[in-house]
């Protein structure tokens, strides 16, 4: 036998789907109930995506309750490959109960609850292995799942509490003491405090044996200060934090923390005498600032955390109004300068103590203004750089005007051409010191935008920014700014180009790609195919399913190697990733990019919504990573991030609640799918039910909701594209669901579908006799009177054609530009996918609804004319990007920044020309595609 299977898992092994089943069809023939060889081929069939002939084989294997090891993880890839993770449970129970003596299938019945987070049975499974097997580490896999059943949001508030003391109760019990390991330590601890033990969990942190695993734990050790805290312990920690600082050397900003977090206890634990406790304070003050100082002249300059301590200690005594000396909080800023002004981290350290005011702030700022603008050495240029952040935070509003700072972004200029001097002889994967001073100088120049709408600004930015990766090549942090200031531009193709040369890898597509996909629908091309947005959607997406099927293991691993500190936070990543916003805001933008460029058919209709409906019911975490652009701009103005916010909105989760709702409900009316037919037809499990209330309301009445907050994240224009589409879907509501087939038509045709192609009738359907027709047969009631259509479906078209002119005419950006010609064009595809079914004529014909189809052609013709203008004017606009007075005119907007050595001409000219080219490439793409997507759906 092996050596006829051995040939089937090398073709799995090498990806060779299709040897693989020949393969097993061979050995079938001889041997047609093999499970093992079954399950095999519906692995394999599953990889080549075949998933309807992968289930028959799947359920008939799982029908047989196999036992056998290989059997029983071939069918785990076959399940997990299919989503059916509940089956997998209940395959591995199913094999336990066989053989209950089996500690092996024991533990992958443990495993394939834990997968699912089914803490519940995960538990019981290793209480049971535990008595039956008498090992210890099935007793903690117990205490595991018991505290994490306890934390999940489904367990009912008082059942929390019971967990929380079974597993107390069991770890307790255990034969061997918890410290004998660092994690079952650890979780011994957490337990205790969990059900508010502190005294029992302080005593054990503190026993001889408990601070020898704290001191060589980090998870412990922080678990060791929590509970010091929940003890009220804060002046007592401060103190042995200062023993650690002074007499262990320890240099861990925790620890300093923890002093200056006891200084201030007495205020910070509302007192109920306050003066008495401010008197206490002011004593701690005197203390602490000698003890700083102390640690400052012991360092000197070999460590920060003593200065910052300072700083720290200062600003928190002016918060409460202890302040002694108006000096000190000056003194210890030019101290901390001349110290460390030198090093990269000075404007980030310094950044939260300087928001001063008065005399104060000139004392700063003259000092300041006083270092010199040498560029001797790598100090001196981080000197520099630092005293022009710091003194650029504190501008105020009326310092900041366009020839005040057009003045500045040329200072920053110069002196960043001065400072490439330095790095001229570096490898070209290493950054230029004097990369921030361009940073500056493009921030400056985006800041006169801001004030002016001159996009001339932009380009003087994109241009001396391009000169500044061209020497650093590997800046993420330039590159963040150019494909900012590349979609403001009108030029998605150059930002695109910069975003893929970051490299992203990994959770960074969850983190950073709201930089490239924020509002994509705009910029695709998907309409005359081009994919290239459309892709990287799809790249950006791999992340999520490979958490789906990896972190699970992760999760798995942490148990078998009894990491238990560890699994806690696999589940919150896994759990982060599994309802990403960003995951679905991408989704959102995919779904507006297909309809544009796929046939609009019921595979693409039922399959959007059957997805969309989920991502309705979860509840989201927004894990997008805005606090890494860079920002020098002053403080009496908006961020860097907040200034080149593409539309001067980021979606979030009010933008996606509102065209959820409104693609929802566009698929809803076009497709034939009701409740009933989708679990029937579903392949893999549901999501786990959200715990938001909201969802368990009625899925018509939350898609009717409109709330304020969401439409707030809305544009004007996106906002009356939200009014359109509820126009359109209420106007057309009654008339789909008088022509829609009954849900047993609807499960016939699929079944006959299904039999077609594996040649094996559709499980678990019994269809009627008088199902199988074809949806059209006359019915008995009437149909609903057609009505005029509202005059938001009849006037949006036109009233989108007047904005778009005044737009084009007021000189707007191009990016503004095709926000309104996508929206356009997205009003017309919402309009052809809720009137598909209306354009059959023995629908029409049937149903007696003639009058209505008359209103469909009217309105199709008048949203085809329109787009057709459009098409016109933006093809028009796109010429006259790429010519040479264009060209021209970009460079003449570039004379600041001109340089005859380095930043010159030529280079400006070039720049200039990829602007161009790149803005030409998307309006003349757009403007052709309204045309091809009108004749498409003509």
């Amino acid at each position: 036998m092996d050596r006829q299977i051995r040939p089937i898992y090398e073709a799995l092994d090498t990806g060779s789907n299709k040897s693989a089943i020949l393969a097993c069809n061979k050995v079938l023939k001889k041997q047609p109930n093999n499970l093992l060889v079954k399950a095999l081929k519906a692995l394999a069939l599953v990889r080549s995506q075949k998933v309807e002939e992968a289930l028959v084989l799947c359920d008939e294997v799982l029908a047989s309750k196999p036992a056998d090891d290989p059997t029983l993880a071939a069918m785990m890839h076959v399940l997990r490959g299919l989503g059916r993770h509940m089956d997998m449970v209940t395959m591995y129970e199913d094999a336990y109960k066989q053989q209950p003596g089996n500690e092996e299938l024991g533990t992958q019945t443990f495993f394939a609850n834990v997968r699912i987070g089914n803490w519940k049975a995960a538990q019981q499974i290793a209480t049971k292995m535990h008595k039956q097997f008498q090992d210890d580490h099935y007793l903690y896999w117990s205490v595991m799942s018991a505290l994490l059943q306890a934390h999940d949001p489904s367990t009912p508030e008082a059942l929390r509490t019971v967990l929380l003391k079974l597993a107390h109760r069991l770890i307790s019990s255990s034969a061997t003491p918890s410290f004998y390991n660092a994690d079952r330590f650890h979780l011994h601890v957490n337990v205790l405090k969990e059900l508010g033990l502190y005294d029992e969990a302080f005593e054990m942190v503190e026993s001889e044996t408990g601070k020898v695993v704290c001191s060589s734990n980090l998870a412990c050790d922080e678990l060791r200060r929590e509970i010091w805290k929940l003890k009220g312990l804060t002046k007592e920690a401060g103190e042995r934090a200062e023993k650690r600082i002074l007499e262990a050397k320890d240099r861990n900003w925790l620890e300093f923390l923890a002093v200056l977090d006891g200084t201030f206890a007495d205020l910070t634990s509302q007192p109920s005498d306050v003066e008495a406790a401010k008197a206490a304070v002011s004593e701690r003050i005197v203390k602490a600032r000698e003890f700083f100082g102390k640690i400052v002249e012991i360092d000197g300059m070999k460590d920060r955390s003593g200065h910052l301590a300072l700083l720290e200690l200062e600003k928190r005594a002016r918060h409460h109004g202890l302040a002694t000396d108006s000096a000190a909080l000056n003194s210890s800023l030019e101290h901390y300068f001349q110290s460390f002004g030198g090093k990269a981290c000075c404007y980030e350290d310094l950044k939260p103590y300087i928001e001063l005011e008065g005399d104060e702030l000139a004392r700063w700022t003259a000092m300041l203004e006083n270092q010199p603008a040498t560029f001797a050495s790598l100090s001196d240029i981080w000197r520099y750089i630092n005293a022009q952040k710091l003194l650029r935070y504190n501008l105020s509003a009326a310092d900041l005007t366009p020839e005040a700072e057009t003045k500045r972004a040329v200072q920053y200029l110069d002196a960043y051409l001065d400072g490439l001097k330095l790095g001229k002889d570096l490898p070209s994967y290493d950054l230029q010191p004097a990369d921030d001073l361009a940073i500056l100088s493009a921030q400056a120049f985006v800041n006169i935008w801001k004030q002016t709408g001159d996009e001339a600004f932009l380009c003087n930015a994109a241009a001396l920014l391009e000169y500044a990766i061209a020497r650093s090549k590997m800046s993420y942090q330039i590159r963040l700014h150019l494909i900012r200031i590349y979609r403001l531009l009108g030029a998605p193709s150059l930002a695109l180009e910069h975003y893929r040369s970051i490299n992203v890898k990994q959770v960074q597509n969850d983190t950073l790609s709201h930089f490239i996909l924020s509002r994509a629908s705009t910029f695709s091309l998907s309409s005359i195919g081009d994919l290239t947005y459309t892709s990287e959607c799809l790249e950006s997406s791999r992340i999520y399913l490979s958490n789906s099927e990896e972190t699970a293991e992760f999760i798995v691993r942490a148990f078998g190697s009894e990491k238990y500190s560890q699994i806690p936070d696999f589940i919150e990543f896994e759990d982060r990733l599994d309802n990403s916003l960003q995951r679905d805001l991408v989704k959102m933008e995919h779904v507006r990019m297909r309809i544009a460029h796929e046939p609009i058919n019921s595979e693409l209709v039922d399959m959007e919504l059957i997805e969309l409906k989920f991502i309705f019911d979860r509840v989201h975490h927004d894990n997008r990573d805005f606090d890494i652009l860079a920002n020098y701009q002053p403080r009496s103005v908006a961020s860097f991030n907040q200034q080149t916010q593409f539309l001067e909105k980021t979606p979030g989760l009010g933008w996606l609640w509102v065209f959820l709702k409104i693609y929802i409900k566009a698929f809803q009316l076009a497709s034939d799918l009701d409740d009933t037919v989708e679990d029937k037809l579903l392949i893999g499990d549901r999501p786990k039910p959200s715990y938001d209330p909201e969802t368990k309301i009625p899925l018509n009445e939350r898609l009717a909701m409109r709330k304020q907050e969401e439409i707030n994240e809305l544009t004007p224009d996106e906002s009356l594209f939200y009014d359109y589409a509820s126009a359109l879907s209420q106007w057309l509501t009654p008339y789909h669901d008088y022509t829609r087939p009954p849900p047993s038509a609807v499960l016939a045709e699929a079944a006959k579908i299904t039999e077609q192609k594996t040649g094996h009738p559709l499980k678990g359907l019994e269809i009627s006799a008088d199902a199988a027709t074809n949806g059209h047969a006359k019915k008995d009631e009437e149909p609903p009177a057609v009505v005029e259509p509202p005059a938001q479906i009849t006037q949006y078209f036109d009233d989108m054609l007047k904005r778009f002119k005044e737009v084009l005419e007021g000189k707007g950006l191009p990016h503004e530009l095709l926000h309104l010609v996508t929206l356009t064009q997205e009003a017309f595809l919402l309009f052809v996918i809720e009137t598909t079914r209306f354009k059959t004529p023995s629908v029409i014909k049937v149903n007696k609804l003639g009058a209505l189809a008359q209103h469909i052609k009217e309105i199709r013709a008048k949203a085809s004319a329109v787009l057709a203008e459009i098409s016109s004017a933006l093809v028009s606009y796109a010429e006259q990007e790429a010519t040479a007075e264009r060209r021209k005119e970009v460079v003449q907007a570039c004379k600041p920044i001109i340089h005859e050595s380095g930043l010159d001409h030529d280079f400006v000219l070039n720049v200039a020309k990829k602007i161009t080219d790149a803005r030409k490439q998307i309006t003349d793409g757009v403007g052709k595609g309204l045309v091809r997507v009108c004749k498409t759906h003509a």
